[in-house]
């Protein structure tokens, strides 16, 4: 693309925020004041040239990374966390600056060796070429020049324009999925976001070989990279790729297809006061049909925290228990449900369509008594169980239609008096 072309480009507020164009050159002024080389690279270039708005600004300098990050605080403010061995630095802006993300990653240009399979990276400063020729796919491994007269020209040794026109994913070398697995998935994403299609030879490469070095990454890595695919719009279509290459089964022997079928309920509805947790959900929806051994087992595979174990293990519980609570009167639902995430129990209701868990989220677990336990101290009832069970009664009879009338409630306490 010719330079007057992406300037008019970084001109347009429709991708991209004057005010980020504007940080951008600030930066770019910084690099040029250090005498280091400036450059936006990777995902920000890519969306820009496919004309969607841009989000990422991860910025590139020929130099010091950290002495850049260093001299943007001293002159704008905010502060700096820094990341020596990987020679980058993350910028938290100003809170003056109003910009999301609020954060922006600064770094050297490098190159990376692996000294085994699925290992992080050994970093050493290099040039920008070198760098992007680190980087995943072509798309990814484009620069834009920042600094000086050189703004707004792209720099693209890898063909990467040229994938974009195709639409095309394609990794840089034949060992990219085993230097990096978790490039598989950022494949399947990239290729359901934008339409694109997965180079034939890139897809082969998907193969025993690199699923066997994905097998042994960290939970917390493979899960990271199944939370950004849950996030997507097109979330259901990347699973169903996810499986279709094999992945599932390298990830955990027990990892079940997502069900097609459930791909939009991954949205919340928000008129319900249920916790909009897309990924929480996505998770219930995918593992809910399992055993209680093998919901555990993938939790701990994926490095699950102990609230999204919680509600995966709750979902489950209940759409196997779910037929022993059907017919039973709203308090038998109510005390069943109450100590489950409402999230767990929305999920179940999505899928098997039983209109009591909707009148338990909807209705049933704000009903409470008009009498409190301080109404039964100023009446003479001694503490202790009592208390719990009066108001356990009291509730039930309100909930189960015996009650429909302050007086009426009266009346039953005096009883149970």
């Amino acid at each position: 693309m010719q330079k007057d072309e992406v300037l008019r480009l970084l001109r347009d507020p429709n991708l991209i925020h004057p005010e980020k164009l504007t940080l951008l050159s600030n930066i770019a002024a910084q690099a040029a004041s250090l005498n280091m080389p400036c450059y936006v690279v990777g995902g920000f270039v890519r969306d820009l040239l496919l004309r969607q708005p841009v989000n990422d600004l991860d910025i590139i300098v020929e130099g010091d990374a950290i002495k850049l990050g260093n001299q943007l605080v001293k002159t704008y403010g905010g502060r700096l966390t820094v990341h020596q061995k990987f020679y980058t630095a993350i910028w938290h802006l100003p809170d003056t600056f109003n910009l999301e993300p609020s954060t922006l990653d600064l770094i050297t240009a490098r190159k990376e060796t692996y000294e085994k399979p699925g290992a992080l990276p050994t970093v050493t400063p290099s040039t920008i070429e070198e760098d992007l020729r680190r980087r995943d796919f072509t798309v990814n491994a484009m620069a834009l020049r920042l600094d000086g007269e050189g703004f707004g020209e792209i720099l693209d040794p890898l063909k990467g324009q040229t994938d974009l026109e195709r639409g095309v994913i394609r990794v840089l070398h034949p060992k990219s999925f085993i230097d990096d697995p978790t490039r598989v998935f950022r494949a399947i994403r990239y290729e359901a976001r934008y339409g694109f299609v997965i180079e034939p030879e890139t897809a082969s490469l998907i193969n025993p070989e690199s699923l066997s070095v994905l097998k042994r990454l960290s939970g917390e890595r493979i899960r990271h990279e199944l939370d950004l695919i849950l996030d997507e719009d097109e979330a259901a279509q990347m699973l169903a790729r996810v499986a279709g290459f094999g992945v599932l089964g390298a990830v955990h022997p027990k990892m079940p297809e997502f069900n097609q079928e459930n791909k939009d309920y991954l949205e919340m509805d928000a008129r319900l006061d249920v916790p909009a947790d897309k990924r929480a959900m996505g998770y219930a929806l995918w593992f809910m049909e399992l055993s209680e051994a093998d919901v555990l087992s993938i939790a701990a595979r994926l490095d699950f925290t102990n609230e999204l174990t919680l509600a995966v293990w709750a979902a489950s519980q209940l759409w196997r228990g779910l037929p022993h609570l059907v017919g039973s009167k709203p308090s038998v639902w109510t005390y069943a449900l109450e100590k489950l995430p409402l999230l767990s129990i929305y999920a179940v209701y999505l899928i098997l369509r039983e209109n009591d868990l909707l009148s338990y989220i909807s209705i049933w677990r704000h009903v409470k008594p008009r009498t409190t336990g301080n109404d039964l101290k100023a009446r003479g009832v001694p503490p202790g169980p009592r208390y719990g069970e009066i108001l356990l009664r009291l509730r039930s009879a309100w909930l189960d239609g015996e009650l429909t009338h302050e007086t009426e409630e009266k009346e039953l306490l005096e009883k149970l008096l």
